[in-house]
Parts: structure tokens; C-alpha cells; sequence
């Protein structure tokens, strides 16, 4: 049985070569941060709901939210469940009445819906033993910004559209 590291996002960043944006996570103490680099919409997403900005439309992820809002059913947590060829991925869980749900998705798609519905974001311990992650002895942001410009996409698992 797989063991799930709870995780909140450390924060938003750009990647100064590819100028992709990367969404860097982070554990409840502080000691590992994992970069996953996402799409620009998403990483949009992503800093509207962090920033507490409403828009005037209900963006893609609002929609879903409300949609599960509206059916009774519940974002449970998520989890970042698999590292494959560089690839990250994600299962939303959900509840509908007495119906467990399972659905897969893009991490960053899972991550701007867990901000909306206020669900726990999870990794699996397998997904971080396989990625590149930053330690406790990295902890300063200015550290993370040096140890990002160096790793290569391949080496920390680039998110791929």
C-alpha cells in the first residue's frame, strides 16, 4: 500500500529557460519541495485562486466545481499518483452519496480544483522517491530559485500538455 505525503503549494515560479511555469509544492514540515512544471492556463488558474482574485466568468475550473457543487458530490483530496517517462500525473477522489469516485487527471487540472473545493493535495511517496526534490538543507527560497535554474526539466519530471 502506497503512503500519501500531504502537501500545500510553496508558490508559483517561472522557469528562467524554457520560461514555463512551474507550481512547486511543498510537505506540512517544510522539508521536501517538488517542482512540477504545468501549462500556462493552468498555472493561471492556479494563481487566481491563490491570489483570492474573482473573475467575471466562471473559468474552466470554477465550472467543474460548481458542476460537483451541484450534484451533491465532494472533492475528497487528490493525489499525484505516478511519475512515468517525465511525466507527472493525478486522481482527483470524490464522493457522490455513497459512490467513491476515481478520475484521472493532469496534476495542474487536479491542483486548481483541490484550491476551489478546498481538498488535500497528496503525493504519493513513490512519485517522490522518483523525482527530484529539493531537501530540508534547501529551504531558503533563494536556494530553491538556484537549485530550479540548474535541475533540467527531464531531471525533475517536466509536466508535458
Amino acid at each position: 500500500m502506497s503512503e500519501f505525503v500531504p502537501m500545500t503549494i510553496k508558490g508559483l515560479m517561472l522557469d528562467p529557460v524554457s520560461n514555463s511555469p512551474i507550481v512547486v509544492l511543498k510537505d506540512d514540515d517544510d522539508k521536501v519541495f517538488l517542482p512540477i512544471w504545468v501549462g500556462i492556463f493552468e498555472a493561471n488558474a492556479i494563481a487566481l485562486e491563490l491570489e483570492g482574485i474573482a473573475t467575471p466568468r466562471p473559468m474552466t475550473h470554477d465550472l467543474l466545481r460548481d458542476v460537483i457543487r451541484e450534484i451533491d458530490a465532494k472533492v475528497t483530496r487528490i493525489v499525484i499518483n505516478e511519475l512515468k517517462e517525465s511525466t507527472f500525473y493525478a486522481i482527483i477522489h470524490m464522493q457522490a452519496g455513497e459512490r467513491s469516485l476515481t478520475i484521472d487527471a493532469r496534476p495542474s487540472d487536479a491542483i486548481a480544483l483541490a484550491l476551489r473545493t478546498q481538498a488535500p493535495i497528496f503525493v504519493d511517496q513513490t512519485v517522490l522517491d522518483q523525482a527530484q526534490t529539493i531537501s530540508a538543507e534547501d529551504t531558503s527560497d533563494e536556494r530553491l530559485k538556484k537549485w530550479l535554474e540548474e535541475a533540467s526539466p527531464e531531471d525533475l519530471g517536466k509536466y508535458k500538455m
